[in-house]
């Protein structure tokens, strides 16, 4: 499948939901790309997955933001990748550091350089680890196991879409019961 036709079947997926994240977060080190770029040279001519383009292609279009959160401990080789595949325009931030605190310390300098809560992020990440942590923090969070595919932004946007509606009734619930005190409140006013 071409980027082409990646991006127009992307499209169609997006079109599929009415509620969008404001931002997703890729990893890079398979899950943009099928390698970890600590073991690689600069002077190589990286690849992504096979459908990675066409979805960066299909958010954008669609004016989502995209970032990077990537712990690789090489991020010059990383970056450079990034450079030769024409893909740092996409990305409003390029979080890429060795950390170990498993991607909530890039999560929070993405916040603070968007302004974006975390409930309206997206992430996709090969490592649980990091899946489990970052969705603590309130970000939807999908684990690849084969790159980040239409079958993974699928999934991604479904989840994403259930977590906002639950976060919303949640929300109604707050606010008729701050409109409403409940009975116990009243008595002790009489």
């Amino acid at each position: 499948m071409g980027d082409e036709t990646v991006k127009n079947d992307a499209l169609q997926v997006i079109g599929m939901f009415q509620v969008l994240p404001r931002l997703v977060v890729f990893d890079l080190d398979y899950t943009l790309w099928p390698f970890y770029c600590d073991c690689r040279s600069k002077r190589e001519m990286p690849s992504l997955f096979p459908q990675a383009k066409g979805i960066l292609y299909a958010l954008k279009e669609k004016g989502i933001d995209m970032a990077i959160a990537s712990r690789s401990s090489t991020s010059d080789i990383a970056k450079t990748f990034i450079d030769k595949l024409s893909l740092k325009p996409m990305f409003v931030a390029q979080e890429i550091f060795s950390s170990w605190t498993h991607k909530t310390d890039h999560f929070q300098r993405i916040h603070t350089t968007t302004g974006i809560p975390f409930n309206s992020m997206l992430f996709f990440d090969d490592e649980d680890r990091n899946i489990q942590s970052v969705s603590k923090m309130g970000v939807t969070s999908i684990l690849v196991g084969d790159g980040v595919n239409l079958g993974a932004l699928r999934q991604g946007l479904t989840e994403f879409s259930q977590n906002a509606s639950k976060s919303e009734k949640n929300k109604q619930r707050w606010q008729k019961y701050s409109q409403n005190p409940s009975s116990s409140e009243k008595k002790d006013e009489d």
